[in-house]
């Protein structure tokens, strides 16, 4: 049975998926700017909400297509209605996905999934 963590390295702007300490999946992430920082510290995945505060037929929200919750109250891993800020430090400290990519994150990891914010 997997025993998956996630790992986000700040500075290479990076999220890795891990089986154990086997990295099984790496995908390109947007995070937080100067002013408003990703929180570095040790977390744990609490809700999972697919296409946040978007409505049928409308547009996504800035949230993108899925919203993984933290147990850090306001943060999250996220997709995005702005694909182009992938790969920059941007957002207001959640960590920003491809939607297609956090959408494949989603069906892998369950609630509880430990995740690890790390300058490296």
């Amino acid at each position: 049975m997997p025993s998956y963590n996630i790992r986000v390295s700040i500075e290479r702007l990076r999220l890795d998926l891990l089986d154990g300490n086997e990295v099984v999946r790496s995908y390109p992430v947007a995070l937080g700017k100067l002013a408003t920082s990703t929180p570095q510290g040790n977390f744990t995945i609490i809700s999972k909400v697919p296409y946040p505060n978007s409505y049928p037929g409308g547009p996504l929200s800035v949230f993108g297509t899925y919203w993984l919750g933290l147990s850090k109250p306001h943060y999250g891993i996220h997709g995005t209605n702005n694909p182009s800020s992938i790969g920059h430090y941007v957002s207001h400290g959640c960590i920003r996905m491809y939607n297609e990519d956090v959408n494949a994150l989603a069906k892998i990891v369950p609630i509880g999934t430990p995740v690890r914010i790390r300058q490296k």
